[in-house]
């Protein structure tokens, strides 16, 4: 059985860190990695015990795998903007990747032992270091970037606001705010929204009519939402819903 619960960010990392998970597996029920436009710092540990540190880069499309037996993993989702200075690489170069955290840093921890509280507390350690090290120009990149993503992730019930708009109101060029934010999110803004797009819809489930659901994330109609949805998921949202996924493959 797998169970995946939050638990409060230490409010040190607020400014970094939108979400942390623990996630407990002990089945082999299929694991579905759902498209993300967040890079996370990830703890696993394995059944056999060995623990690692791995930063997963935002993933543009689904993947389906065979379910494993991971008795521990917690995952710190990092807030747009946060990544490119934590780790030293433009985000880009971690997209659809999963690394080591030692590839990144020369002075990468090891990876801890014991509960997830000590586990954060260890974690934040080394947040914490790399966050005192920004530099005021990398701060100010963040910031804009972390601006740029809350309006294009949009809200319920109110329009995304257009490129050239939010350009004008946050004072840069577009083609500033385009490279800004591809360089600090890994993705360029259009593909960004795509994928709040489909999880929205992940997140609504099958509980409104189609048409709705559609609306609601932000398309223009129900065929836009399906032809959106398959390309990312590999497979149309009825039939994502109804259980009927693609192929499974390997870890």
């Amino acid at each position: 059985m797998s169970t995946e619960a939050p638990i409060d960010v230490p409010e040190r990392l607020r400014a970094l860190v939108s979400q942390v998970t623990v996630l407990r597996s002990g089945d082999r029920r299929p694991l579905v990695r759902v498209p993300d436009p967040d890079t996370s710092l990830l703890y696993r540990r394995t059944a056999a015990g060995h623990a690692d540190l791995l930063v997963a880069g935002p993933r543009t499309r689904a993947t389906y795998h065979v379910g494993k037996d991971i008795p521990l993993c917690i995952r710190i989702r990092l807030r747009p903007g946060a990544a490119r200075p934590l780790f030293g690489v433009a985000v880009g170069e971690l997209v659809d990747r999963v690394v080591l955290l030692e590839e990144l840093w020369d002075d990468a921890p090891p990876a801890p032992t014991g509960g997830p509280a000590r586990i954060l507390r260890h974690l934040e350690t080394a947040l914490l270091r790399r966050l005192a090290a920004r530099s005021s120009s990398e701060v100010a990149r963040g910031e804009l970037v972390r601006a740029a993503a809350e309006a294009l992730e949009g809200r319920p019930g109110r329009r995304r606001e257009p490129l050239p708009a939010l350009a004008r109101r946050l004072a840069v060029s577009e083609r500033h705010l385009r490279d800004v934010f591809a360089d600090g999110v890994g993705l360029p803004p259009k593909r960004f929204e795509r994928i709040g797009r489909v999880r929205s819809v992940l997140a609504q489930g099958r509980r409104a009519p189609w048409g709705q659901l559609a609306a609601a994330a932000g398309y223009y109609d129900q065929s836009h939402m399906t032809a959106e949805f398959r390309d990312l998921m590999g497979v149309t949202p009825g039939a994502f819903f109804a259980g009927r996924l693609p192929t499974l493959e390997a870890c």
